[in-house]
């Protein structure tokens, strides 16, 4: 759970929950943001989960440090409560263009493509967050086969809908950016909707995901 609760600024705190960054950490920051989001707390701005790190904005004016700390100190959390979140189909094109670093992976990797898209599609992925891009989602844990580090050289521009893997996560470009992750293909689901004023993200941290393959006839008259 919670180790501690520390300012951040002079109008923000975070809530460490330790170093490490794994699934079951990761559901406790989680279940902690959707308690806080079910207070509906008007002085507070903004709460914005991470691996293992909950950072909440507040307004001065309304409440001090104190006073939401002891808040958040007396929300009880049970390592049994199950997230509800939604489990979500992407499909993914990995056939050219859009598998930049497919052939480059094969090296790094020791492994055929083959083998790398199959055990990047046979997994479910959980959403730790969202984040670095709106609606971007970070998605754990890859097969341990498959964790490459980022590129040397990060690309100036990764195309929209890109699907990127590094370490343990695997993401996707929700907007042209540039990017440094190992990209294997390419959605072309809409996965952020800016016209969206409420749930612009498809993919939101406790859903899972599940990939499927696509050919690039099927990627091309996507609907």
């Amino acid at each position: 759970m919670i180790k501690n609760i520390l300012n951040l600024g002079d109008a923000a705190l975070y809530c460490d929950f330790g170093q490490d960054v794994n699934k079951t950490i990761n559901s406790n920051v989680i279940k902690y943001y959707n308690n806080i989001k079910k207070l509906n707390i008007e002085s507070i701005n903004n709460i914005t989960p991470s691996y293992n790190k909950l950072i909440i904005s507040f307004d001065l004016n309304k409440i001090k440090f104190n006073e939401l700390k002891n808040i958040i100190e007396k929300i009880h959390i049970d390592d049994d409560e199950k997230l509800l979140g939604k489990q979500i189909e992407i499909p993914v094109c990995c056939e050219e263009p859009y598998s930049l670093d497919l052939s480059e992976l094969e090296r790094k990797l020791n492994l055929t493509k083959e083998i790398i898209l199959n055990n990047f599609f046979k997994n479910e992925y959980f959403c730790y967050m969202t984040g670095f891009i709106a609606g971007m989602p970070f998605l754990g844990d890859i097969n341990e086969s498959l964790r490459a580090k980022r590129l040397e050289t990060p690309r100036v521009k990764v195309p929209k809908g890109s699907v990127g893997i590094t370490e343990q996560f695997t993401n996707i470009y929700t907007f042209e950016s540039p990017g440094g992750w190992n990209i294997i293909g390419n959605t072309p689901l809409k996965v952020f909707d800016s016209s969206k004023e409420i749930e612009p993200n498809l993919i939101n941290p406790g859903d899972t995901v599940l990939f499927k393959r696509i050919s690039k006839e099927e990627y091309l008259n996507y609907e």
